[in-house]
């Protein structure tokens, strides 16, 4: 048999070689770190036999795409020191997730953050140790019985539903032995660099009709100082967490008046303003033309578009004179229905059109998270109406676009390209079109991009963008989705140059994601402290006495003039005190008035993070703050 390496070499391999024997035919130190074997782009245990003809890449020990193959490794050395502290735990799974692992068990006695350490202690006495991480495909009867005999009633209900020709594997590492399809390490070895975080509720299988387990998550690096990296990280994320400083600024609040929607306070409507304000020019300057559409729709138009079918269940639906109504979970099939109110000629081709769109999901109430998980959601949405030959450049303009916005926030980003699944509407011509339009937009732009196939929508390929933050963390925001599915089911047409009908086909784009989400994402990149051009308060004038009022009131008005957002604190507290208030309260400058700055017409000037520049002439103040706001740096201009 042969395989194909990622350099185009080609490879011969016995009959039935594993990846572990293909890693071993390239070199004997390369197979002792090899951690797992990605097929056809599909990680795969390195036990498993090798398909003849497979594109292969080895992944080794070391190696960011075989991180979720240590931290599953880690979970089950978890569930091994959990069984040795708490003897009687019942265990059910533990997989790996972003940035760590769980495992979720039912205790015999209720455990806290405490026990933690002692469970932590056993998985590094246990890790003295190598142990080799085996594999073994066994009867169904027999594991299934030996759980039976164990009590372990968890694994037992996994083992009675599963398809019953589905083969079962069981990974064994020291004295313990896991219903798992891996992959694995070869062995614990690079088990080094790890930590249990914290504990948490979790019902099994997610019904809250069913036990409530204990799921113990936790972390697992390759070294420690990724591991430190990363821990560093965690507790900066605690203190930048959206909802506490959300508080803290009084941005924005919640109310279990209405679950899932925030309140927003003033301060907070200045950044939402300022940012759609930001958001509906660049869509101006684009071509984009501005809809609003009603929240409330009869159920035939989500029956023709598909949602009353497939969504359901997530929308508020009411009665209404007797005929069914439901709130909007998505924009799209009212845009369509703009395009189908009057007849269109494609010389009115591309028709772009963006809305601030707000739409209505119902997130089930333990999945709310501040503005990252809400019900109420305002959509930055787009939708284009373009003809199949004006793909490319549509596509290529509209991720212009993005990486024009996302440059405004100093967030990097990574892009997918997510192609054809197996169930799908259009024919495989126009798939071919499209899917060769987004690469080409992509080489065009020199982006480097994973492509992630079979996970495109049913209705069209696309392009996901996943920003990272200050603090290294993946959010996907942006998105471009070619849509051949409701042009059809809505019977969308344009009058072509032939003067016949043709269709359309729909570019579903948002760049932000969503409004409230996106802010919550920008307070924890800038940890509270916005960029001037869109922070609430630009500007704190700080009298040092009574005397000085005047002259900081003639400060206030005239970068109030300027087009500044800016206050004065003349209150009684010392001046110490005002300055470490404004810090708190993220203000980008602070402007103080003494007897020396009154009598010149300057200010003392402090930038946030205890910036001191000096005392500077007012006037000179004032154009250095609008050419930051005007500019939207991302840092102060000195």
């Amino acid at each position: 048999m042969k395989v194909h390496l990622p350099d185009g070499t080609e490879l011969e391999l016995e009959d039935g070689a594993t990846g572990l024997d293909c890693a071993r035919a390239i070199g004997e130190r390369l197979a002792k770190v090899t951690a797992a074997i990605e097929v056809d782009g599909e990680v795969r245990d390195l036990r498993l036999p090798l398909p003849d003809g497979a594109k292969v890449k080895i992944l080794r020990v070391g190696d960011e795409e075989a991180l979720p193959i240590l931290r599953h490794s880690t979970a089950h050395v978890l569930a091994e020191a959990t069984r040795h502290v708490f003897p009687g735990v019942k265990i059910s799974i533990g997989p790996a997730i972003d940035n760590g692992f769980y495992y979720d068990f039912e205790f015999p006695e209720q455990i806290g953050e405490a026990d933690l350490r002692r469970i932590e202690d056993e998985m590094r006495r246990i890790l003295k140790q190598k142990h080799a991480f085996t594999r073994e495909t066994t009867d169904r009867d027999t594991i299934r019985q030996r759980f039976v005999d164990e009590d372990e009633a968890y694994k037992v209900e996994l083992i009675d539903d599963l398809p019953a020709d589905e083969p079962l594997t069981v990974y064994t590492q020291d004295d313990f032995s896991d219903l798992c399809r891996g992959p694995h390490l070869q062995d614990t070895a690079p088990i080094k660099a790890f930590k249990l975080t914290h504990v948490a509720g979790a019902y099994w299988r997610g019904d809250s009709t069913r036990t409530m387990l204990t799921r113990v998550y936790g972390t697992a690096f390759f070294t420690q100082e990724d591991l430190d990296q990363h821990l560093h990280n965690i507790e900066e994320a605690q203190k930048r967490d959206h909802r506490r400083l959300g508080k803290e600024l009084d941005l924005f609040s919640f109310n279990d008046v209405s679950p899932g929607a925030p309140f927003w306070h003033p301060k907070g409507m200045i950044v939402w303003n300022t940012l759609v304000d930001m958001w509906r020019k660049e869509n101006s300057e684009r071509g984009y033309q501005e809809v609003k559409t009603p929240i409330l729709y009869a159920s035939d138009l989500w029956k023709t578009s598909g949602h009353w079918d497939k969504f359901r269940e997530n929308m508020y639906l009411l009665e209404i004179e007797e005929r069914a109504f439901g709130m909007k979970p998505m924009n799209c099939p009212a845009h369509c229905m703009i395009f189908k109110s009057d007849r269109r000629s494609y010389r009115e081709l591309p028709l772009r059109m963006n809305e601030v769109g707000l739409v209505h999901r119902h997130e089930p109430s333990g999945t709310l998270h501040g503005l990252m998980r809400v019900r109420h959601i305002t959509q930055d949405d787009a939708h284009l109406f373009v003809t199949t030959e004006q793909i490319e450049e549509e596509v290529q303009n509209v991720l212009g676009f993005a990486l024009d916005l996302y440059e405004l926030f100093a967030m990097h980003f990574k892009i997918e390209l997510s192609t054809r699944p197996e169930v799908r509407v259009g024919d495989d011509a126009i798939w071919d079109k499209a899917e060769e339009a987004l690469h080409r937009v992509l080489q065009a732009r020199g982006i480097e991009y994973r492509v992630n196939e079979g996970d495109g929508a049913f209705y069209g390929p696309k392009i996901d963008i996943h920003l990272t933050d200050s603090l290294g963390r993946s959010w996907q925001c942006g998105t471009v989705q070619l849509d051949f599915n409701l042009p059809e089911r809505f019977e969308l047409t344009y009058t072509g140059a032939d003067d016949h009908d043709h269709r359309p086909v729909m570019i579903h784009r948002a760049l932000l994601g969503s409004f409230e989400r996106f802010i919550g994402i920008l307070i924890e990149h800038y940890g509270g402290a916005f960029p001037l051009w869109l922070a609430p308060v630009q500007a704190v004038v700080l009298p040092i006495s009574d005397r000085h009022i005047l002259a900081a009131e003639m400060a206030r008005d005239a970068l109030h003039s300027a087009g500044l957002r800016v206050q004065i604190d003349a209150r009684g507290e010392s001046i110490g005190k005002r300055i470490a208030e404004a810090e708190t309260q993220k203000v980008p400058a602070m402007l103080v008035i003494g007897d020396r700055e009154a009598e010149a017409g300057a200010v003392a000037v402090r930038r946030h993070g205890r910036i001191d520049l000096g005392t500077l002439p007012l006037d000179s103040v004032i154009d250095t703050l609008v050419t930051e706001r005007d500019s939207r740096a991302t840092t102060p201009t000195h």
